[in-house]
């Protein structure tokens, strides 16, 4: 039982959660209901909306296998008390289940690349396996490239459901001569009686710009918690090449930018009448988001800059929770 405990920790499972919650959320208030609208079922049935997620799930549960894996020097330093790798799971095992859940989350994903006629599904997603490997190994050792990665990966668990969409209105698009035709069906700027994209675009970049943001900001508060250990064995994070004094002014800044964005956000959805989600765009985001920022200015310990990533991951599920609102308007 201890070590079943402990492998549910060491794939993050509430993250895996996160991931999956916000897949459903957004196909079944915002995709799905814009093709109910003109009268169309979406090509991501529930059934592969399913496989898409488990694919997702098991491709970053192996990510933080690996992340692990490559982390126990580091880790005995800067969370002892979490260590799982070499504690309850042998190092053996850990690159075995790495292996396996990489594996299964291609292969669904070259079953749904099929189904779907989207073979860029299977390459994005081998892809997102060979780059979370090599962030284990030497991206997140380095400046900014290893939080710049996660934050990418992080919206991509939205943006590959806009993709899934915009590749089979494009495949109706392909005449029998294998010629592409953008008529006023697709174009977003005049979707005519079909989808309208334009408006799935909106939303869905909305949502991929807050969660790379929500993710970079968190990652660089992590990098500022863990300084001591990173600082060990050579990593050069933020903090350790710039300093905590650059990193808080950069966390900082991205925290303004990200209130600047909700607030014009809120001043748009407002002009449609949108006054609940606006009310809790303010008490659930934009209000923990500037106690955010007063905690990391005082934030001095890794235990108060632990502190603030938690929030962080809170304020994260109160975004991902905000989709229930589009279903709510636009039924």
């Amino acid at each position: 039982m201890r070590q079943i405990k402990a492998f549910f920790r060491l794939i993050r499972w509430p993250n895996l959660v996160f991931i999956a919650l916000t897949q459903y959320l957004f196909y079944y208030c915002v995709l799905r209901p814009a093709y109910i609208l003109v009268g169309q079922e979406p090509v991501l049935s529930w059934t592969r909306l399913g496989w898409l997620s488990l694919a997702s799930v098991l491709i970053a549960a192996a990510g933080y296998i690996i992340n692990d894996y490559f982390d126990v020097n580091i880790d005995l330093i800067n969370k002892p008390g979490r260590l799982i790798v070499d504690k309850y799971i042998s190092r053996r095992w850990a690159m075995w289940w790495h292996g396996c859940l990489s594996l299964a989350g291609i292969g669904l994903s070259l079953i749904l690349g099929w189904k779907l006629h989207f073979w860029l599904l299977p390459l994005f997603n081998l892809g997102s396996v060979m780059l979370l490997f090599l962030y284990s190994v030497s991206l997140k050792k380095q400046l900014l490239s290893g939080n710049i990665l996660i934050s990418v990966l992080t919206a991509w668990v939205v943006g590959v459901l806009l993709s899934i969409c915009v590749n089979d209105d494009l495949l109706h698009h392909l005449g029998k001569t294998g010629m592409l035709h953008l008529g006023p069906y697709w174009n977003p700027a005049n979707p005519g009686p079909g989808v309208n994209y334009a408006r799935l675009s909106r939303i869905g970049v909305l949502y991929m710009v807050f969660s790379f943001i929500i993710s970079m900001i968190r990652e660089v508060v992590k990098d500022m918690e863990d300084a001591e250990g990173d600082a060990k064995y050579g990593c050069r994070t933020l903090p350790i090449v710039w300093g905590f004094t650059t990193g808080k002014v950069f966390v900082g800044t991205w925290l303004i930018v990200l209130l600047g964005a909700m607030g014009i956000v809120q001043m748009y959805v407002l002009q449609f009448h949108m006054f609940l989600s606006a009310v809790y765009a303010f008490l659930c985001l934009e209000l923990p988001l500037i106690y955010v920022c007063w905690l990391l200015a005082k934030a001095r310990q890794p235990k108060d800059f632990h502190k603030i990533s938690s929030l962080v991951k809170y304020i994260m599920l109160a975004g991902i929770l905000s989709l229930i609102f589009f279903k709510y308007y636009m039924a």
